[in-house]
């Protein structure tokens, strides 16, 4: 009978143990820098562009800097988590809040606003090997553009 406590010990810490690792999530294969490959992208596609993405305590912050096909840079910031809820998007004139949501370990959908109404739907992957970034952006028939781009990036 005294090894009862230490058998009930033990498998407690092993609940506990199980219930720490279940809550966290890999971590997002995103997390870097990225570059466009303008060869390889087609549709709506600018001059340039860099993304990182960094691993931040409220979630992923993400900064780019775009130079677009009309010669215009700006440079873009969000933080977010991908729980579905609309976060704060600063730099672009195109949407003002993101909400994402993560579709497996390397695919993330981010749904795009501006002024409470979507823009657009872009779905982030980032190839298995994690040297490839895809964004495939597919904006609203509400924007006067139905043109689906396909961004592809190296990873720096």
């Amino acid at each position: 009978m005294k090894s009862m406590p230490r058998t009930f010990a033990a498998a407690a810490l092993l609940a506990f143990a199980c219930a720490v690792f279940a809550g966290r999530q890999a971590p997002d294969p995103v997390i870097g820098t990225w570059k466009l490959n303008v060869a390889q992208s087609s549709g709506a596609v600018p001059k340039s562009e860099t993304r990182t993405y960094s691993a931040v305590a409220d979630g992923t912050k993400l900064t780019y800097t775009r130079l677009g096909a009309d010669g215009q840079e700006s440079t873009v910031q969000t933080t977010y988590k991908p729980d579905g809820k609309d976060y704060p998007v600063s730099g672009s004139s195109a949407y003002d809040t993101l909400s994402a949501k993560r579709i497996d370990s390397h695919t993330t959908e981010a749904t795009l606003k501006r002024g409470g109404k979507i823009v657009s739907t872009t779905t982030r992957s980032v190839s298995k090997d994690g040297k490839t970034l895809t964004l495939v952006n597919k904006p609203s028939g509400d924007q006067g553009t139905s043109v689906t781009s396909t961004l592809v990036y190296d990873r720096q």
